[in-house]
């Protein structure tokens, strides 16, 4: 395979609680590679949202570094890391973080909002094509109250997609859906994993959906176990 998109070298994880130092993430190494579908999965507290977070430059490590594309990111400013986040890499939560005063066209262009005039411009016919694609050129002006939850699912991947990322990061995005719903957004993911090759990280303590990855890894207390 060709050379690793990430590489998490020794990540360690602490957070001070009272007199008390609770580890989160003890020496985590691991690769992700170009075009990979990669599961992170664990039970409820095992560490697996920090961890994501780590890997998308949100949340420093105490110890450890995360490279991308052979870059520590954790080496660069807090500005130079947030121009890496909003260019270089997608996010999708558990809860859709859609704002509830935008409509849905609006909600996926927000990524874009501090581009140039012209930057804009073609953010816009990217984000069109983006809903159309996912099925929700119907529902373009639809504000987030008047959608389903796959529909507003559907519209953060959209979201996350405008910037076209080389890394997707999926934190258990079908942990607030039904199981029909969840099914159809897994498989919108693997669609474009495989079609898009864009590189997916997904973190979910769900079996049946794990199983649609192409590589599995498992976290339990804090613990890489392969």
């Amino acid at each position: 395979m060709s050379e690793e998109i990430i590489k998490v070298s020794a990540i360690c994880k602490s957070y001070r609680d009272n007199l008390n130092n609770l580890e989160v993430l003890k020496n985590i190494n691991f690769t992700v590679f170009p075009g990979e579908f990669l599961v992170i999965q664990g039970p409820s507290g095992a560490g697996k949202s920090t961890l994501l977070h780590i890997l998308g430059g949100l949340d420093n490590p105490t110890r450890g570094k995360v490279y991308f594309q052979g870059e520590d990111i954790y080496a660069a400013d807090e500005n130079t890391r947030s121009s890496f986040r909003n260019q270089k890499i997608g996010f999708v939560f558990q809860f859709f973080h859609l704002l509830p005063e935008l409509n849905a066209l609006e909600n996926v262009l927000l990524p874009g909002i501090l581009k140039s005039w012209w930057e804009r411009k073609k953010c816009l016919g990217v984000a069109l094509e983006l809903l159309e694609r996912l099925g929700l050129s119907q529902r373009l002006k639809h504000r987030p109250g008047a959608l389903s939850g796959g529909e507003q699912q559907r519209v953060a991947i959209a979201r996350a997609l405008i910037n076209r990322p080389q890394l997707l990061l999926c934190d258990e995005p079908t942990g607030n859906l039904d199981s029909e719903n969840g099914k159809k957004i897994l498989q919108l993911l693997i669609e474009l994993n495989q079609s898009q090759k864009i590189t997916i990280v997904m973190v979910t303590h769900d079996q049946d959906i794990a199983c649609g990855a192409g590589r599995i890894i498992h976290l339990k207390d804090g613990v890489l176990l392969n």
